[in-house]
């Protein structure tokens, strides 16, 4: 079968105008408001969620996940500078997949991607409507009125202009870092080596110990929790188009992004499990706060770090909202998905892309009230994407090791091959964790592959420029072979 035959799909007729009703502002943002949108994407993860692997792998367990995982997501992110420097379009790891691994490809990678943020903004919605109720603010319990709420919210300052979004989202998670800083500062004083390993040992589990309470397998069960430190990191890529100089400035956004979020992983943990010991923070909703009242009793700055968890909150919220409305925007935009879903307005913003999903994680949140699940399916999206786009980088610098790369990924494929095994194993990692929200993303996915195979891989868009891209690969596949 031909270069051309594979990866080149029969095009859809469209108007004149088709691209100019979807075109985005460009040139909004620059390297540094681009670093904070990655750093924006994972925040709320260091403020809750993470100290549940405590409960699969113990400290130890959990200390080895976080190290494993912060590889597959320092190799990825070095692969997806390489590819966005190669590829800048809002299609991301669907643009590159695409190219790689033909329409596909493409096609399961951008819904892997899309399961993970519509998902997760789904789940945090319902963690920001819990602190709103722990904090007593304005007397709001958590339910679907807080929820609708933070979604009217947030989709109208996106539909706003995405330059006036990502400076919000910088502001907020500025908010979040700082207090992340003065939360492992306040928690020095009462850091023991010894609160590290206090979980109690499952003798009955192989290779247990007290840093290793529920053995060998821990480790692995642990993997989802050690991603939760970085989970989202790999959206950046997605602002390629309203980016200023999206070959240069999107590898740095991406490994400075990359950097601060080690940082900040290495001291939460660290501060956290040391100040008031793993055992009373491994099933914490806000694992922080539990480690500045040993007491129980809230203090000052308890309250500080606990406002400011609900900024982490809000900006790994608005900031999901942003990359599943770029991701949707370009998979409609190619024909993927439905093409109505691309459209966007007077000031440039996708407003279906905006819309719909955030419709979908609002419905989500408010009838199933599930937020561990619901990141548990994102987790189950976002691995598979890792495994396709690390794959991805791996294809192209062995089938084009011409094309032109102004950023070149250190270690070459080496680098992108221990991001693909450890994406596998994270992958079959989820069902140690959750079989049902295994089950369910799995459904999902075989959906909308259903609706792929048997309708949009017929009617996609050969002007898209993801796709242009591929049919550019295909011709000169072509032309060799002449």
């Amino acid at each position: 079968m031909s270069q051309e035959s594979t990866n080149t799909p029969p095009a859809a007729p469209e108007a004149d105008d088709y691209l100019e009703r979807r075109a985005l502002r460009r040139g909004s943002a620059g390297w540094v408001l681009l670093t904070g949108l990655g750093v924006a994407y994972v925040v709320s993860g260091d403020y809750s969620g993470w100290n549940f692997g405590l409960a699969e792998g113990g400290f130890g367990g959990l200390a080895i996940a976080m190290v494993l995982m912060g590889t597959m997501y320092a190799c990825m992110v070095f692969a997806l500078a390489e590819l966005s420097s190669i590829l800048p379009t809002a299609g991301g790891g669907y643009g590159f997949a695409r190219r790689a691994l033909g329409p596909w490809g493409g096609f399961l990678t951008g819904t892997a991607i899309l399961i993970e943020y519509v998902l997760a903004p789904a789940a945090i919605v319902i963690f920001i409507g819990d602190y709103v109720e722990s904090l007593g603010l304005f007397g709001l319990e958590s339910g679907w009125p807080v929820y609708l709420v933070c979604f009217a919210i947030f989709l109208g300052i996106h539909l706003w202009g995405v330059g006036e979004a990502l400076r919000f989202s910088f502001v907020v998670t500025g908010i979040a870092v700082v207090a992340l800083v003065v939360f492992a500062l306040a928690a020095l004083p009462d850091f023991s080596i010894g609160s590290l390993d206090d979980i109690p040992v499952d003798t009955s589990a192989a290779g247990s110990n007290s840093w290793l309470p529920f053995g060998l397998l821990g480790i692995w069960a642990a993997f989802p929790f050690g991603m939760w430190f970085f989970l989202g990191v790999e959206g950046v890529p997605l602002a390629a188009e309203e980016t200023k100089e999206p070959a240069r400035t999107l590898p740095k956004a991406i490994r400075w992004s990359m950097a601060i979020l080690v940082v900040l992983a290495v001291v939460t943990f660290f501060a956290a499990a040391g100040a008031r010991g793993s055992a009373a923070i491994q099933e914490a909703g806000n694992p922080l706060v539990e480690a500045l009242q040993p007491d129980g009793e809230a203090t000052t700055l308890s309250r500080i770090v606990n406002y400011a968890g609900l900024a982490g909150l809000v900006a790994s919220f608005f900031s999901l909202i942003y990359a599943g409305s770029r991701q949707l925007f370009a998979l409609s935009r190619a024909g993927y998905l439905p093409r109505f879903l691309s459209l966007t307005s007077r000031r440039k913003a996708p407003y279906l892309g905006l819309l719909v999903p955030g419709t979908i994680g609002f419905l989500l949140a408010a009838v199933s009230g599930n937020g561990a699940r619901m990141l548990n399916i994102a987790v189950f999206g976002a691995t598979i994407s890792y495994a396709l786009m690390s794959l991805s980088h791996i294809v192209l610098r062995r089938r084009e090791p011409e094309l032109e790369r102004p950023y070149r990924t250190p270690g070459g494929v080496l680098t992108s091959s221990v991001a693909l095994v450890l994406a596998c194993a994270a992958l079959v990692a989820t069902f140690l964790v959750d079989v049902t929200a295994a089950v369910i993303a799995l459904v999902v996915y075989g959906v909308a592959i259903a609706y792929f195979g048997l309708y949009s891989r017929r009617h996609l868009v050969a002007r898209a420029p993801e796709e242009e891209f591929a049919a550019l690969a295909a011709a000169e596949a072509e032309l060799a072979r002449d």
